[in-house]
C-alpha cells in the first residue's frame, strides 16, 4: 500500500508561481510512474506531468515550459514547480502512482494509489 498526502494549493494570480509538494509513505517500488493530475469543475481528469522511476519527465503541452516536476527518493516526495499559471490552471491537482512504468504510458486506471487533492485557483 501506498500513502499519499498532497500539500502547497492556494490562491495566486496569473502569472504568479506555487509549488505543490506530496508526501509519499508505505511500499516502496523499483519501478513505477508517478504524475500529477487535475482536474476542473466540468471537466474530465487529465494528467499534467509524470515522472518514471529512472527520472525521466514528461509533460502535457499546455503545461511544457511553465511546469517542473521532481522527485526527491530522500524525502520520498513528489513535487511540481508551476510558474507563469494562467485561470485555466484553476483545478484539484492529484499525485497518484502506479506500478507501470511511465515509458509504457499507464492510462489512469492504472495509477492504484492516489491522494486526496489539493486545490490551485489561478485568478485573472
Amino acid at each position: 500500500q501506498v500513502h499519499l498526502v498532497e500539500s502547497g494549493g492556494g490562491s495566486v494570480q496569473s502569472g504568479g508561481s506555487l509549488r505543490l509538494s506530496c508526501a509519499r509513505s508505505g511500499s516502496s517500488y523499483s519501478t513505477y510512474c508517478m504524475a500529477w493530475f487535475r482536474q476542473a469543475p466540468g471537466k474530465e481528469r487529465e494528467e499534467v506531468a509524470a515522472i518514471d522511476s529512472d527520472g525521466s519527465p514528461t509533460y502535457d503541452e499546455g503545461v511544457k515550459g511553465r511546469f517542473t516536476i521532481s522527485q526527491d527518493n530522500t524525502k520520498n516526495t513528489l513535487d511540481l514547480q508551476m510558474n507563469s499559471l494562467k485561470p485555466e490552471d484553476t483545478a484539484m491537482y492529484y499525485c497518484a502512482v502506479s506500478r507501470i512504468r511511465c515509458i509504457y504510458h499507464p492510462q489512469q486506471s492504472h495509477f492504484g494509489w492516489w491522494g486526496q487533492g489539493t486545490q490551485v485557483t489561478v485568478s485573472s
